[in-house]
């Protein structure tokens, strides 16, 4: 869900093109025909995660929660040739549908995807990590950033989605049990002296965390 107001997204759609082109297809048809379209980065936000990539080149990305793979590619876009990008989903419907759409792209050689609860993969996965991003149920948002960090590369970064939960964490006191997690996790985050932070107001809120 965009916590930004409608008009401001297509305003910045209009003038910005950082977004794969190939990738229109494949993002129409999530947001067309899955009950649960939402969860999918929205076409500008998939340009950042492509355009912060190419930025990093990183060797080795780490995803947490692929959905159908709009985000996946994007994130791919900037990998070293040798690199590879580890993909974690815990629908396997989705996880199928997103394997579809890698088949036909020019990165399947490079992507690994893995079927199962992140919190029991993540241990099993020996990289080191030079990007990671962070999609996938929030109330494990805490244990994920804890289990990655001493998997991250000094000076890798995090990149935590959603973290003003359709701007329910500006309340006082967030009622549901997600908008809880995140502003639990928001207050985590910026109190741990291991990394550095920034909060972007891009789409529903997005979390660079820079490991010192």
């Amino acid at each position: 869900m965009d916590f930004i107001h409608p008009k401001a997204n297509e305003y910045v759609d209009q003038y910005s093109n950082a977004t794969p082109s190939y990738l229109r297809a494949m993002y129409d048809a999530t947001m067309a025909s899955h009950p649960h379209a939402h969860l999918q980065s929205n076409w500008n936000q998939g340009g950042f995660l492509t355009f912060f990539s190419r930025m990093l080149q990183p060797l080795q990305i780490i995803e947490i929660g692929t959905f159908t793979g709009f985000s996946s590619l994007c994130l791919a876009e900037g990998l070293q040739k040798e690199g590879q990008l580890h993909t974690i989903e815990l629908r396997e419907q989705d996880a199928q549908s997103a394997k579809s759409y890698f088949e036909q792209s020019a990165f399947n050689n490079q992507i690994i995807q893995y079927i199962g609860d992140a919190k029991t993969l993540i241990p099993s996965i020996d990289k080191v990590f030079d990007l990671a991003f962070i999609d996938a149920d929030k109330t494990g948002y805490i244990d994920y950033y804890e289990m990655l960090l001493p998997k991250m590369a000094s000076g890798g970064i995090m990149i935590a989605d959603n973290t003003l939960f359709h701007g329910e964490v500006l309340q006082s006191q967030p009622a549901g049990k997600s908008a809880k997690a995140i502003q639990a996790f928001n207050d985590y985050v910026i109190k741990d002296t291991r990394t550095e932070k920034l909060m972007l107001t891009i789409r529903d809120g997005l979390t660079l965390i820079r490991i010192k």
